[in-house]
């Protein structure tokens, strides 16, 4: 198996992201209270967004010490991007998405102040399929890297991309960008969901990333509180703590 372990100074209990992927704010509220201390990172996407109680979550989970990745993917006329991500960042997010060419990706990286910028390669729910339909006549691995290249260029912190793709990404940019990545099921496991390039917590990190976003393995658990222990401790094996 490829070991290309991240050697940043990250704290491990900080590398698992739950994604936050409920319609309302209590729900989110709940799920991390049942949570407890078993995640400290969470992902807040636009779902919630949509409910309207966006910043007040936010804020909530800024009160309780949880860190927060606003994952919106940014995609709109440039100057409107570096704006946006200019008032986010006075909301105490981490990190931001950002979904879009490179004129989008140095407006957002022009106006991030602390927070750190995420460029979007591939989603993980696409696959070459879907890449030929969507008019990308290039494999998904050359995407990824050719993306990867221009975020660093362009002054993004970090990208967000499958496990299967972060080692030819390494390969690409070595230790230059954060690398977040979804599409995480914490054992071999293809049931059916609109994830299609997934990896476990094991591989994702042993391929190299720095991050992993964990959302329904945990959230649909019989137990939520226990699933997030266990991916922890699977973290904590694979860095040896």
């Amino acid at each position: 198996m490829t070991d290309l372990l991240s050697t940043k100074p990250i704290p491990a209990h900080e590398r698992l992201i739950m994604a936050l992927d409920v319609p309302d704010i209590e729900q989110a509220k709940a799920l991390v209270t049942t949570l407890g201390d078993a995640v400290s990172f969470y992902k807040v996407g636009l779902e919630l967004f949509m409910s309207g109680d966006y910043y007040a979550l936010i804020d909530w989970l800024n009160a309780r010490d949880k860190r927060v990745f606003a994952d919106l993917k940014f995609f709109d006329v440039p100057e409107t991007v570096a704006r946006a991500i200019r008032v986010l960042s006075g909301h105490g997010v981490d990190f931001a998405t950002v979904h879009g060419n490179d004129a989008i990706m140095a407006a957002a990286a022009s106006a991030k102040g602390s927070l750190k910028v995420l460029a979007v390669t591939v989603l993980t729910s696409l696959d070459q399929g879907d890449m030929r339909d969507l008019g990308f006549d290039c494999d998904v691995q050359q995407l990824v890297l050719s993306r990867a290249r221009r975020a660093l260029a362009l002054g993004c912190d970090g990208v967000i991309s499958s496990g299967l793709e972060v080692p030819a990404l390494r390969a690409e940019v070595d230790d230059r960008l954060l690398v977040v990545s979804p599409g995480i099921r914490p054992v071999e496991n293809r049931a059916s969901d609109d994830q299609k390039r997934v990896v476990t917590i094991e591989q994702a990190f042993r391929n190299g990333a720095d991050y992993i976003v964990v959302g329904r393995p945990i959230r649909d658990a019989a137990d939520p509180h226990a699933a997030a222990e266990a991916a922890q401790a699977q973290i904590r094996a694979v860095f040896g703590q």
